[in-house]
């Protein structure tokens, strides 16, 4: 019998993938399966993204990059950061990455030692703690309530904060509740975390789907923390796999060393077409799909409830409805596979 690692046996299997590979095979048997599994726009990406990245190939752009990242991409995003929140961001503490995953797995390697946590919301994205057991760190989860907006508060953080807690991921826009941290809050959330001595790590990979409000990034009050983003979700890029990450600068030295260890480059063909991700025609196209998301969750939560779904909060980003489904289970795990497999319509257990 294989004997593998303690870690992988540790690590649980992303159940959403799960139930997306068998929503797959419906949709080859020929069955029409309405898909609301997966944290991904069903929208291609950008034409103007799509075709930078044809003429990346065509343009022998192919090999290898920096491990950060092209220069002209890293001045992008510092360009985006002064013009959607008024930060001055140097571009070298803007690292490109293997999707955001990989720049979560490069800021829990340098932040958390072996048998340190960091404290997340529970709900939350049930990947983050898997890529703390790689590093022998651990996620704390905290339960959080509508009544706290879904989210870490400085008394929580407060209350549940242990000797080896290194520090906080934050997410906002969370996944998958699309509740917000608004400005004051995150100062407040700031300041408690800093005085416990604990590192700041902000998911901001929802930034840009907002609806009625602005989503504050973490940098605007707390210039030392770690920021968390891709082209994934507001760009559209899913299977393009290009994140990025803002550090501070004291960390850019090591977060590339890690870079180059793990990853060697970020996809450069990715990184070519995500060029195209801030021009004027492309932010276009992702403001219209920043509507048509806007319509959508007014219809969902209007019609979920009338089912008699139990929404409390109405989501102010990303593109998730977290509903209560007590009324019809308490199993959602089976809800979800047999709503699937019955009426092949994919959603996702939580």
């Amino acid at each position: 019998m294989n004997e593998w690692s303690d870690r992988v046996r540790d690590i649980e299997s992303f159940k959403v993938m799960e139930l997306l590979k068998r929503a797959k095979q419906l949709d080859a048997q020929g069955h029409n399966v309405v898909h609301m599994e997966a944290g991904e726009p069903d929208f291609a990406t950008a034409a103007p993204i799509a075709e930078a990245g044809v003429a990346a190939i065509q343009n022998g752009h192919t090999q290898y990059t920096p491990s950060g990242g092209i220069p002209e991409l890293r001045q992008l995003i510092a360009e985006h950061y002064a013009n959607t929140y008024g930060l001055d961001i140097s571009p070298e503490r803007v690292l490109v990455t293997a999707g955001a995953s990989g720049a979560l797995l490069m800021v829990f390697s340098l932040l958390a030692n072996p048998g340190q946590t960091f404290m997340m919301a529970d709900p939350g994205y049930p990947c983050n703690r898997q890529f703390l057991r790689l590093v022998e760190a651990r996620g704390q989860l905290v339960p959080v309530t509508a009544e706290d907006n879904f989210q870490l508060t400085p008394e929580l953080i407060e209350q549940h904060w242990q000797p080896n807690t290194a520090g906080i991921l934050l997410a906002s826009p969370a996944n998958p509740t699309g509740s917000v941290v608004h400005r004051d809050d995150m100062e407040l959330i700031s300041q408690t975390v800093k005085t416990l001595g604990g590192h700041r790590v902000v998911d901001e990979l929802y930034h840009g789907l907002t609806y009625g409000c602005n989503a504050p990034s973490v940098l605007e009050v707390d210039a030392d923390a770690f920021v968390l983003n891709s082209f994934s979700k507001y760009f559209g890029m899913t299977g393009w796999r290009l994140g990025w990450t803002v550090v501070p600068e004291n960390a850019v030295a090591d977060m590339e060393k890690l870079a180059q260890n793990l990853f060697i480059s970020p996809s450069t063909i990715a990184q070519h077409a995500a060029l195209a991700a801030f021009k004027p025609e492309t932010l276009s196209i992702l403001e219209q799909r920043r509507h048509a998301f806007k319509e959508r969750r007014d219809v969902l939560v209007e019609g979920l409830r009338n089912l008699g779904f139990v929404i409390p909060l109405m989501p102010e980003g990303a593109f998730y409805v977290y509903a209560d489904a007590s009324r019809f289970t308490d199993d959602t795990f089976s809800f979800c596979w047999d709503l699937l497999e019955e009426e092949h319509v994919a959603v996702t257990p939580g």
